[in-house]
């Protein structure tokens, strides 16, 4: 099935190799990062998941693309969740997924890949099976240290940096003096699409969500996660398969969701409860999506007018809508400039952006040549990018986290923490 399997960073250097069948040529990997690298989706000639009869299929996690290559006609979708998989196996082991962990660790990486995948065929991708079969130690990398991947990779906090999703320590690893620390997280993720016109109302919004959950919790005792009790799920009807509420008039609607394997649905109708015994590993309780309307986190307003024959000034706002306690961290914005556009000075108001805020962004723009027709066609959309801590757009709250005591002085940490990101935040001039 597979041929071959490799990790190759950003500027295209071999990671992790290995080849399973040796039927594709040598040399697989550079035609695979300079077909990527290079192609462009406007041009003629071929993409890169085909190149001389060899088929490559890519993720692309943390910065890092995950690629294996197969001589036959298999099911790209099954291709890419074994390497989503894979990807977080491997995050799982070492708690941190960037090149440095991986070089550092390439011998545990290697064992991991042999567990996984058997002369091309997948065997198991489940870290709690794996275990029985891994007896290499992790070196462990200092994720305080690490740069930020992207713009929602890390939380900045004055000068510390806290990983974006559940925790970068490994499975597998001890404290010092060999214990191991007794604790769960979770995290509840949140993806926001929103649509503004050029007045700033709200054309179409969505919110795609998760609750992700790891745990290092020794014995796998059981855990009651209980969400908002006036929760629905579904705009009508009542049904225990389903899972829709019989009202249907709760303040928080989701349009509908899916839950792990591991979750038992018995309370689920009664008290919105979730009962479950956690795998090893990083994994996702339960996703979501909500198309209800809800309060978007910024209010985006963007204006470009002609100031003359062959300058224009562009006029961007930016509101943040929610409590202010909270900050948004991360934030980019672009805006598309016609392709003549010579020159571009900014006028910024300094400052955080922190919740009840707004921001103004002036800009003049110079350009090589008159402009023709409607220059609203020729610039923009405004894209704007973010992440917010300790928010969550769509209102669903964890009421508690209840763990199994197996004795009186059992106590496990408990960590519940609310991401909201920008998937497509975009303003229309």
């Amino acid at each position: 099935m597979i041929s071959q399997f490799f990790v190759l960073s950003q500027r295209g250097d071999h990671i992790v190799f290995r080849d399973y069948r040796g039927e594709v040529p040598k040399g697989s990997a550079e035609i695979f990062f300079r077909k990527v690298k290079f192609w462009n989706d406007d041009e003629a000639e071929e993409a890169p998941p085909n190149v001389d009869g060899v088929n490559y299929i890519h993720v692309k996690v943390a910065g890092l693309f995950f690629v294996v290559t197969t001589m036959v006609n298999v099911s790209p979708s099954l291709l890419l969740e074994l390497l989503q998989r894979i990807a977080r196996v491997t995050k799982d082991y070492l708690g941190v997924l960037n090149e440095d962990s991986l070089r550092k660790n390439f011998i545990l990486v290697y064992e991991l890949l042999d567990e996984v995948i058997d002369f091309g065929y997948p065997q198991t991708t489940s870290t709690e099976v794996l275990k029985s079969y891994i007896f290499n130690e992790p070196i462990m990398v200092d994720a305080g240290r690490l740069p930020p991947l992207g713009p929602a990779a890390m939380f900045m906090q004055g000068t510390k940096r806290m990983p974006g999703t559940a925790v970068t320590k490994s499975v597998v690893a001890t404290e010092p003096g060999g214990k191991k620390r007794e604790e769960i997280f979770v995290d509840i993720i949140e993806k926001i699409s929103v649509t503004f016109s050029s007045s700033g109302y709200i054309l179409t919004s969505e919110i795609d969500g998760t609750i992700q959950m790891k745990s290092y919790l020794s014995g796998n005792p059981e855990i009651r996660l209980a969400l908002n009790e006036d929760l629905s799920i579904g705009r009508t009807g009542s049904s225990s398969h389903d899972y829709r509420s019989s009202s249907g008039s709760g303040t928080v609607i989701l349009d509908d969701c899916n839950f792990h394997e591991s979750v038992h649905l018995d309370s689920f109708d009664i008290d919105r409860t979730l009962t479950l015994i956690p795998p090893d590993g990083e994994f996702a309780v339960m996703n979501y999506r909500m198309t209800q309307e809800f309060k978007p986190p910024f209010r985006v307003t963007a204006l470009i007018e002609e100031a003359g024959p062959s300058r224009a000034e562009v006029l961007l706002k930016i509101r943040a809508e929610f409590s202010v306690n909270v900050t948004a961290n991360t934030i980019t914005v672009q805006m598309p400039v016609p392709s003549y556009t010579m020159r571009a000075s900014f006028e910024l108001e300094a400052g955080a952006i922190v919740g009840g805020s707004e921001h103004t962004l002036r800009a003049k723009l110079t350009f090589s040549q008159e402009s023709h027709g409607n220059i609203t066609k020729e610039a923009g959309p405004v894209n704007m990018n973010f992440t917010i801590p300790m928010y969550n757009a769509s209102k669903l709250q964890v009421r508690y986290l209840q763990i199994a005591k197996k004795s009186k002085t059992y106590n496990p940490y408990r960590w519940v923490r609310y991401v909201t990101q920008a998937n497509s935040y975009v303003a229309r001039l």
